[in-house]
């Protein structure tokens, strides 16, 4: 039995070029949650006609086709004083979806109230110089906490109040119990 020549996408992986423009045109053309709308329409105020729709007419396509140039004109005109609409249906759909999932993660973060004056540990990341392997301990301790900053940033001064200049993230750090 003779094996078929059609060519699979696993044997033209070499060759992804070829394939961009029709997954750009998918990728834009397709419903996204995350905004409740399709990239393309708040581009260009329509949906985008796919080539198929092109060489076998839609009844979108066939509509438009039988416009005269007057009446086409003043459908896009309708079309792109609705976009601004959409864009802003768009906006207001991100916002909701935004405060959605933010309320959703915040139900596990437990927050951290850091005082000044408090005294707290740094942690040591992998890369830095006071890493020392996989059996030392992750935090270094204890440091005194002179001043915070909006947004989570603070200072952080040693025990013997020899203060730092660089503000570090709150995220690096976590009370230190005496």
């Amino acid at each position: 039995m003779e094996q078929s020549r059609q060519p699979k996408i696993v044997d033209n992986h070499m060759r992804w070029n070829e394939k961009l423009s029709s997954a750009l045109l998918v990728y834009r053309t397709t419903m996204r949650t995350s905004i409740g709308a399709i990239p393309y329409m708040l581009v260009y105020g329509t949906e985008g006609v796919i080539p198929v729709e092109v060489k076998i007419p839609s009844l979108r396509v066939i509509q438009e086709a039988k416009l005269d140039d007057v009446k086409w004109i003043q459908v896009r005109q309708e079309q792109h004083m609705l976009i601004d609409e959409k864009r802003m249906d768009v906006v207001c759909h991100g916002q909701v979806y935004q405060n959605r999932m933010a309320s959703e993660i915040n139900k596990w973060v437990n927050p951290r109230h850091i005082t000044p004056g408090q005294l707290v540990m740094k942690k040591i990341f992998p890369h830095q110089e006071e890493a020392k392997g996989k059996f030392a301990s992750n935090w270094q301790c204890p440091y005194l906490v002179p001043r915070l900053f909006s947004g989570g940033a603070l200072i952080l001064a040693e025990m013997d109040r020899r203060v730092s200049t660089k503000p570090i993230n709150s995220y690096t750090i976590k009370r230190y119990y005496v």
